[in-house]
């Protein structure tokens, strides 16, 4: 790879657990689980597997339940080392 050559960052789609405005809640932090599904390695049954994000949204936009992008960056804080892109779908 050349010098000049940047990688376009990971992305994944989520939905928002917690955060964006209110009182107890963090200030431009989201909380995004990502769900992925894998096999087994012995009885080769596909199991679902959730991961949860900590993600920067700048605007306080991302509600409980929304559908979202985001996008892996540089380490904003001890936990948040993603950022929300787009918000894909409102939460019903």
């Amino acid at each position: 790879m050349s010098k000049d050559h940047k990688r376009k960052p990971k992305t994944q789609e989520g939905i928002v657990l917690s955060g964006g405005p209110g009182k107890t809640r963090m200030d431009k932090t989201v909380v995004v689980a990502v769900m992925r599904l894998t096999r087994h390695p012995i009885y080769e049954r596909v199991l679902r597997r959730t991961t949860k994000y900590h993600a920067h949204d700048e605007q306080n936009q991302c509600q409980f339940g929304d559908k979202v992008l985001i996008a892996e960056c540089r380490p904003l804080s001890k936990t948040k080392s993603w950022r929300v892109v787009r918000l894909l779908a409102k939460a019903e």
